[in-house]
């Protein structure tokens, strides 16, 4: 541990380090986790044999010039030519940022915060944040130089995750309830 890293315990939900001071992540609502396990889903279909594709995945990240601190994105995405010199230990909790960030947008977030840690992430040396927000049913990419929201009818793809698709019609699917039973 260096004198120039943050170090928080594992909680429940996790606790990461956001805009200077300790927030424990909130517990996921039935949407978010709807939404993560079908993003999940598409990621490992797409990222097997590629990369590793994590829930939750506390990372620790070393942004240039700032004190290193933990973020567990959602989801994470990571080549495996990053992380095949990692040891078992070390690819617990990698000193480096995820390829592919998502953050899932819960009803309390406050902004702010998904602003500053989608910052910390590029900083870090992440290529693109994912953001998805489940009450506008929208997906923001953002990469340091550019940033862009998809809507319905419009389909997830990116250069970072070359040949992955997504229709958001049918990611935002899953939030569809089941009629009642008659």
């Amino acid at each position: 541990m260096s004198l120039h890293e943050i170090v928080l315990p594992e909680t429940k939900p996790e606790t990461e380090w956001v805009r200077g001071r300790a927030l424990q992540k909130m517990s996921p609502t039935w949407s978010h986790s709807q939404l993560q396990g079908a993003l999940y889903q598409a990621l490992v279909a797409w990222g097997a044999g590629r990369g590793q594709i994590g829930i939750e995945w506390r990372f620790r990240l070393w942004p240039p010039g700032a004190v290193a601190r933990p973020l567990i994105p959602d989801l994470s995405f990571v080549w495996n030519e990053r992380v095949r010199e990692l040891s078992d230990e070390e690819l617990q909790t990698p000193s480096l940022a995820p390829d592919i960030a998502v953050e899932i947008l819960s009803p309390g977030d406050c902004t702010a915060d998904v602003e500053d840690k989608a910052a910390v992430y590029l900083l870090a040396v992440s290529v693109l944040v994912i953001l998805v927000d489940p009450q506008t049913r929208t997906v923001t990419l953002i990469e340091k130089a550019l940033r862009r929201t998809l809507t319905q009818g419009e389909t997830l793809e990116h250069a970072a995750l070359p040949g992955f698709s997504l229709s958001l019609t049918k990611l935002f699917s899953v939030l569809v309830r089941p009629a009642p039973h008659p």
